[in-house]
């Protein structure tokens, strides 16, 4: 069953989130999840089985396109359909909302998440993200 997180998932979330490689040092994903729940343009899908979150995708609207973070399954769990009804719920969300493009971005070396959106057809875009960070240590 894939339906909206609550307060009360935050900690099996981003949990999942670390299991599966999706955070970094420059991002608290703590506070990634709270936003994305006070946030009426975005949410976090949880995928369950029973009471245990096994996937998870954190999609939002930003007034143009649609975004997809932190599409993540359990490991156990992946290669059996998780991912692509994740990505597919995520997608529904989005179209309800009268959204017309979805977009997310992948690290360049990220070959199994790059060939997952590839056989759903996702287009690579021709874009080259730029970006700095404006306060604290630049070497994160």
């Amino acid at each position: 069953m894939i339906d909206e997180a609550s307060a009360a998932d935050a900690a099996a979330v981003v949990a999942l989130w670390r299991a599966c490689g999706l955070t970094r040092p420059w991002n608290d994903p703590d506070a990634d999840f709270a936003l994305a729940l006070a946030t009426p343009t975005a949410t976090v899908l949880v995928a369950r089985e029973g009471a245990e979150v096994s996937g998870s995708a954190m999609v939002g609207f930003d007034g143009h396109r649609g975004w997809i973070y932190y599409l993540a399954v359990a490991p156990e769990r992946q290669r059996g359909g998780l991912g692509r009804a994740l990505m597919a719920a995520a997608e529904a969300w989005l179209a309800a909302r009268g959204v017309p493009k979805v977009q997310l971005m992948v690290r360049e070396g990220n070959t199994a998440a790059l060939g997952f959106y590839d056989a759903l057809g996702l287009e690579r875009q021709d874009v080259v993200v730029l970006g700095r960070f404006l306060e604290g240590d630049a070497t994160r």
